[in-house]
């Protein structure tokens, strides 16, 4: 009954200013309690979304470093195949300019023993290769042929310490013997009379005599020409016109056009 009465005030004077202003009060009052009593529930939701965002975060920089590996992976292998192609098609265009026969090879491995400057080539008997013949780079001679099996043959590189090729100073025609200094970018001249013409800059290339490598061929440049007081003699360095520690593919000068030419009646 008493409910009854209550309710049947409020609502005859439900639009008294002081019965309106209670309701007021009242909403902000709940509002207020709302927040209180929800606020442990929301600092937990939004500690969970945090801790949720964080691993995700995390996640996302492990996703995006191994794919900065990869790509790093990528660009190496491309900057590298990259050289590659560049130094085989030096080597074909220099191939243009040989009249010689030609057998295209790739270095397949090198010697561990690195007082010995060997490679091994896919080519052997097979192919045509036989011992003694040049080995040419992009730039000139690199080697030549000591061991040769069926598919597979041995190079011995110019700088070997136990290499030896007569050559000729391209601007005087000075001959002379470079041998291998056992460094893989250098090349000697010893007993060289002090005052022959031979300096820096000048281009050594292979004579022809012997009848091992054909006329022409570029060897290597010369870098120092060392004469030590009092004494008759020079000791020449060059450095060899291709580089040899790099690149795979080479040319091994199957037959020479000149040697050819010389045999015939």
């Amino acid at each position: 009954m008493l409910t009854l009465l209550c309710l049947a005030i409020l609502f005859i004077f439900r639009d008294h200013p002081r019965v309106t202003a209670v309701q007021r009060g009242a909403v902000d009052v709940v509002a207020l309690t709302s927040n209180i009593v929800l606020a442990p529930f929301d600092a937990w939701d939004r500690l969970l979304e945090s801790m949720r965002s964080r691993n995700a975060l995390q996640d996302e920089v492990l996703r995006l470093q191994q794919e900065n590996r990869v790509l790093k992976g990528q660009a190496q292998r491309l900057a590298s195949l990259l050289s590659e192609n560049a130094r085989y098609k030096a080597l074909l265009n220099s191939a243009r300019d040989i009249e010689d026969e030609l057998i295209a090879a790739q270095i397949s491995s090198v010697s561990p023993d690195p007082a010995r400057h060997l490679v091994m080539l896919d080519k052997g008997a097979a192919d045509g290769v036989e011992e003694g013949q040049p080995v040419l780079g992009a730039e000139g001679l690199i080697g030549q042929i000591v061991l040769v099996g069926e598919y597979n043959s041995r190079a011995l590189l110019i700088t070997d310490s136990a290499h030896a090729l007569p050559v000729q100073v391209n601007r005087s025609g000075l001959r002379a013997i470079a041998e291998g200094s056992g460094d893989i970018d250098r090349l000697v001249i010893r007993h060289l009379a002090a005052t022959t013409d031979i300096r820096a800059g000048d281009l050594l290339v292979t004579s022809g005599l012997g009848g091992r490598f054909p006329h022409g061929y570029p060897v290597a440049r010369v870098t120092n020409v060392e004469i030590a007081a009092g004494d008759a003699f020079a000791v020449v360095s060059a450095a060899p016109a291709s580089a040899l520690d790099r690149g795979r593919h080479v040319l091994v000068v199957a037959q020479s056009s000149q040697f050819e030419a010389a045999a015939a009646p």
